[in-house]
């Protein structure tokens, strides 16, 4: 028996739907029966702009867009997704798009509406139990339908996924890209227990890794490397907007050293809705830093709501991890309005050696704490009927917080007075961070579809340090210290227009022409005196009478005045882009682009794509690109000095601007552009129904690539330091344009979906990625480097880049769902990876700092969940099924057992993570 709420709400509904069918308010009603009687009213052409979406909003925006009143059953669609839908159509052009390849149907009714069922539905052409969207509603009605749900949605990277990155054309699908894209959907991104963005990239697309490793004041950037290359150069945009990069250098760290990435752990993985992977270089149609490829983070902007809850920690019962998550869309007007809001906490976790040192459990090496929230909001308004008001806005706040290395009770940097026991310097890192973004877009004279936007960011790194000393200040100094902060600013100015052109080809060519200003700032904001000043102190008595002792907070000393400022720089560019079907089966396109720099001046770009599809589900394509990333104002103006270990010693090291007078005396240039050259080439099978097989080999040609340079050291650099006014330095490095290197590589991606059997759904995938990279030219030493016998790009920094990421990556993954049942599997090789030693094999000096590498290793992802009922689903799951770890370094390499485990890994040193969550929809 039904209980008295549950028939209240029947009774609701069916009040609610009579109302409407029987249209209480005939004024009201009139206009939407009068266009749909006729049958001619579904070829009236409309200009829709439908984003990809849930199916039962994007059928209501259809409504909303044609004047068309829609007919169908929530549960039939509720589990589908569509593809983008935007341009001039005829209103049943637009549904066919809408519903093409999913278990649907259309029909007309006797009073001219549209009825969208299952084709599993053998009920008439107006069941009983349907929702009615309707031009004059801004939110649909549901009635409860008796009948069972329809399938589980199709995994968003089918080769009948729309997209919108790489192309500029509408209607472009996965498979009739002429350049490799991966589409990772909403409900890919659920089936995780990594929530944050750049970790659930890292465990779907198999060309990307992962990197959680960096020294000093690096520990809390993530970064991410797509093809084997540096993760600055990937562009990342967010709804087809350039995303900033963080303030934070990644220094001091493994293969991403020296670099100041777009951070997506700022980016709250509930408010996207797909991601789009563009594997290939774009920089002629996006401009700097896509030498690898682009990822576009998609966000929601429909009327769906979630929330969820997720609780876990690792195999060692630390690490322990919470994420709280919440989005609701919102009908403003003709309007949508979507928030998206995520609060998180992430725990420390410890995996040091004892420190042979004082043969105790006192280093802290491990994952570093932080607790923060992540905020968007997306926004569109249509403005009548040719014109369309956007805006998105992200906010973070973020605070990290990690032990740098153990200093001990009789070390030079330490007191017994202060630290009996010695100390582990304590480093917070507090993010401040937003981005806003705003433009109209629409169709203007001639049929011109144009995009005017302009969006601003900014972000803040402050640094903090506590159980530390400036030990030149004394035993009576302070042991807090203010180390300063870092900032950077974006504006960023879009026109976009494109238009089709009939010009007596197989279709209509797209022309699309382009301008962009963006203006960019680098702050460095001075420290405490007291975190880096020279106290002069000198002890009278003790092992240290009569010796100066170190100069500066210690694990990160502060950022001096003389270091801190302000820089800017602007550019411009131009762009121009064509693609079109020459011929039924063959697609073209070709981009150029010319930007402008205030600081190092012109480039030009150009880029041409080719597919040919001669045999129905077979095609070929390819694509030839230059490119070039323009050196960050990080790169350019970065100072500051941190401790770390080289070859077993804790030394203060400082990075040093081109443009000092300490890097120019060591042969230090003005860095230039990077320059690239693309080729790939790749075919797509579609012949078997469900099943899509895509390959592509590709070759990046880098050329005076920026590198941080080795550790330079010896009498000829503390002199060059000293007359520079370095005094608490025993070594730098700066940035170089000294290298070049080529990267070939391999991708592979398979996808079936198995018939619905008794057994239930089964989605199956295999995909993969090997590459290499070589140098293939370095530069001749500078004089001064060569007379030291000091190399700049030595064996360290050239391994980190042909060896420090995996050569091959195989992800293997099957979904399964039955009735409220669903399982995920996923199993991920990674290939080995080695951490490089400065020192040749046969060397004394190598025995005692060797090569380290990890040796290849399998992840098991297991996840299972239950739908306890409509809106509700729980779930329980590991990363890292088995605890795999890394292979431990060598004693040599530990740091005095500060850091066992190898962090080369892609995968962390943490360990498995096990966790619940629970998901709410509504």
């Amino acid at each position: 028996m039904q209980s008295p709420v549950h028939n209240s709400r029947l009774a609701i509904r069916s009040v609610l739907l009579v109302a409407i069918l029987g249209c209480a308010a005939p004024a009201l009603c009139a206009p939407a029966f009068a266009q749909a009687q006729s049958a001619g009213a579904m070829g009236q052409k409309h200009l829709f702009d439908i984003p990809a979406q849930d199916m039962n909003d994007a059928l209501l925006r259809l409504s909303q867009q044609s004047g068309l009143r829609v007919l169908f059953r929530y549960e039939a669609v509720s589990n589908l997704r569509t593809g983008e839908i935007k341009g001039w159509f005829s209103t049943r052009d637009a549904l066919e798009k809408l519903i093409a390849g999913r278990p649907l149907r259309m029909s007309l009714t006797p009073s001219g509406a549209v009825v969208v069922m299952s084709v599993t539905n053998k009920a008439s052409v107006q069941p009983a139990g349907l929702v009615v969207a309707s031009s004059t509603t801004s939110v649909s009605t549901r009635v409860p339908d008796p009948e069972p749900a329809a399938a589980p949605e199709r995994p968003a990277g089918d080769s009948d996924t729309i997209i919108v990155t790489g192309t500029r054309a509408t209607g472009r699908t996965v498979t009739s890209s002429a350049v490799p894209i991966d589409v990772i959907g909403k409900a890919e991104l659920q089936t995780s227990g990594k929530q944050s963005t750049r970790d659930l990239l890292g465990t779907l697309v198999p060309s990307i890794n992962v990197s959680s490793s960096g020294a000093g004041a690096s520990f809390a950037v993530k970064t991410l490397s797509l093809r084997g290359l540096s993760s600055d150069q990937v562009l990342v945009l967010i709804n087809g907007k350039r995303r900033h990069n963080t303030a934070t250098m990644f220094i001091n760290g493994t293969t991403q050293s020296g670099q100041s990435p777009a951070d997506l752990d700022l980016i709250a993985s509930n408010a996207i809705g797909r991601v789009e992977v563009l594997r290939d270089g774009a920089a002629a149609q996006y401009g700097s830093d896509a030498i690898a490829g682009v990822i576009n983070i998609v966000l929601k902007n429909d009327l769906s709501g979630s929330a969820s809850l997720l609780g876990g920690a690792t195999g060692s019962g630390d690490g322990a991890q919470g994420r709280m998550q919440l989005d609701k869309g919102f009908a403003v007007g003709a309007g949508t309005l979507h928030l998206s809001v995520e609060g998180y906490n992430q725990g420390h976790t410890y995996r040091s050696a004892i420190n042979p040192l004082v043969n105790a459990d006192v280093n802290k090496g491990g994952q570093p704490g932080v607790i923060g929230a992540n905020g968007v909001v997306d926004f569109e308004m249509p403005l009548g009927e040719n014109a369309t008001l956007y805006s998105y806005d992200t906010a973070s706040y973020r605070q990290a917080d990690g032990w740098l290395t153990y200093r001990t009770p009789t070390a030079n940097t330490n007191y017994v007075e202060l630290f009996p026991n010695g100390y582990s310097p304590h480093l917070f890192l507090t993010d401040y961070d937003y981005q806003a973004s705003a433009g109209v877009k629409g169709t203007g004279p001639a049929a011109i579809k144009y995009d005017l936007s302009t969006n601003y960011s900014d972000d803040r790194v402050l640094y903090n340090e506590t159980s530390a000393l400036n030990v030149s200040l004394g035993p009576t100094g302070p042991t807090h210290f203010y180390i300063g902060k870092l900032g950077t600013s974006e504006w960023t100015t879009n026109l976009d227009l494109s238009r089709p052109v009939d010009i007596g080809l197989a279709s209509p060519i797209t022309v699309a022409v382009g301008a962009e200003y963006r203006r960019d700032s680098f702050t460095i904001g001075a420290g405490d005196p007291t975190s880096y000043v020279n106290g002069g102190y000198v002890s009278t008595s003790g092992p240290y009478a009569g010796v100066l002792r170190a100069v500066g907070s210690q694990g990160v000393t502060g950022f001096p005045a003389s270091t801190a400022g302000s820089w800017s720089r602007h550019s411009w560019s131009l762009y121009g882009d064509l693609e079109g079907t020459i011929i039924k089966g063959v697609d073209l396109g070709l981009a150029g682009r010319h930007e402008h720099y205030s600081d190092f001046g012109d480039t030009s770009t150009g880029k041409a794509s080719l597919r040919v599809e001669l045999v129905r589900g077979f095609a070929l394509r390819g694509t030839a690109s230059t490119g070039f990333r323009a050196p960050t104002l990080q790169q350019e103006h970065y100072s500051s000095a941190s401790t770390i270990n080289v070859s077993g010693v804790l030394l203060p090291v400082q990075a040093l601007p081109v443009d000092t007078p300490a890097a120019i005396a060591l042969g230090a240039k003005p860095l230039k552009p990077e320059r690239s050259v693309n080729y790939s080439v790749g075919a797509v099978f579609t012949a078997i129904p469900r099943l899509t097989v895509t390959v592509d080999a590709y070759q990046i040609r880098i050329n005076d690539r920026i590198l941080l340079s080795e550790t330079l050291q010896g009498t000829t650099v503390l002199s060059v330091l000293r007359s520079a006014g370095i005094l608490s330095s025993a070594g730098g490095f700066y940035f170089s344009n000294a290298a070049s290197t080529r990267t070939r590589g391999l991708d592979v991606v398979a996808t079936y979906r198995v018939p619905e059997t008794a057994l239930g759904s089964f989605n199956l995938s295999l995909s993969g990625n090997f590459n290499k990279t070589i140098f293939t030219h370095i530069d001749d030493l500078p004089p001064v480097l060569k007379s030291a016998g000091l190399v700049l790009i030595g064996r360290t920094r050239q391994g980190d880049f042909t060896q420090g990421t995996p050569r091959s990556k195989i992800i293997g993954t099957v979904n399964w769902t039955k009735g409220a049942m669903s399982a995920m599997v996923r199993a991920t090789r990674y290939g080995s990876v080695t951490q490089t030693s400065t020192y040749y094999p046969g060397t004394a000096a190598y025995a005692a700092a060797p090569d380290a590498t990890v040796n290849p290793k399998t992840l098991i992802d297991l996840e299972v969940g239950y739908q306890l009922t409509h809106g509700i689903k729980i779930t329980a799951g590991a990363n890292n099924l088995f605890n795999i770890y890394p292979d431990k370094l060598p004693t040599g390499l530990q740091g005095n057992g500060f850091q066992l485990y190898n962090a080369y890994a892609p995968y962390g040193f943490s360990g498995g993570f096990y966790y619940g969550r629970v998901n709410f929809s509504f």
